[in-house]
């Protein structure tokens, strides 16, 4: 079966009046149908720049990136894109925050609202749905900015460190979360982070980068012995530090 997401040779420098900054090199993977795919490497190695490219915010210099026909043909937001702040608008409600790419898409459907309503329920949010998000803490925020974008139905998700703002605690608990939401609707996801713990206990494969212009320095596919994975489960998991320790010197070579 062909990939959901097929990334092949793509280079991409940035242009400023100081001069050229090469951020990434022949950069080539794929994302397959159910996978979660993490992204890990140093600081300023481009890992939020390939976010970019794959959502088409910039195009690349050379190379290709392809998605797989089904995601244009049936859905119509193909790809969701899940920062690290959540960017609710204090002036409108949950409710409101959570239909805004529905109403900036013009898919305000019958269909579209109730999918919306029974995610609000599913998710510990219906009885906040009116309240204006400085009342919500950190973790319910994210769930709000998770079900804004899930509304759309994207068939694969970026998540550009959407846990890093929140406290340790808080960003277990909605690690485990989203985790749990993306897996039941069978989603496919990128996630980038620079915590090494979290891309194991989250993703299939972790993709290593190398310093600027980033490339791709090895692939890890993550296989823990566990009858159910979740990411508080996988911290536990006996093979969960040999990964560790083998993805921490490969972002210390």
């Amino acid at each position: 079966m062909k990939p959901l997401l097929d990334v092949q040779n793509v280079s991409y420098t940035y242009h400023t009046i100081s001069g050229e900054t090469k951020a990434l090199d022949r950069l080539s993977f794929q994302v397959h149908f159910n996978e979660f795919l993490g992204i890990v490497g140093p600081s300023g190695c481009g890992k939020s720049t390939i976010l970019s490219l794959i959502f088409g915010l910039i195009s690349p210099e050379a190379g290709t990136i392809t998605i797989h026909d089904a995601l244009c043909n049936h859905h119509a937001m193909p790809i969701g894109y899940m920062l690290q702040k959540d960017h609710l608008l204090e002036w409108r409600t949950i409710y409101e925050n959570v239909l805004l790419g529905l109403e900036i898409n013009h898919q305000l459907t019958p269909a579209r609202i109730k999918s919306v309503h029974q995610m609000l329920n599913d998710y510990g949010l219906e009885q906040f749905k009116n309240a204006r998000p400085s009342q919500l803490s950190g973790g319910m925020r994210q769930r709000a900015a998770l079900i804004r974008t899930l509304a759309l139905n994207p068939g694969l998700l970026l998540l550009d460190e959407p846990f890093s703002a929140l406290d340790y605690q808080t960003r277990l608990n909605v690690s485990e979360d989203i985790y749990s939401i993306l897996r039941k609707k069978h989603k496919s996801a990128i996630l980038v982070t620079h915590d090494i713990a979290e891309a194991i206990s989250f993703c299939d494969r972790i993709l290593v980068i190398t310093h600027r212009p980033g490339t791709v320095k090895e692939v890890v596919t993550i296989e823990l012995s566990l009858k159910e994975k979740t990411p508080l489960k996988a911290r536990s998991a006996k093979e969960f530090q040999d990964y560790f320790n083998r993805l921490w010197g490969d972002l210390n070579d």
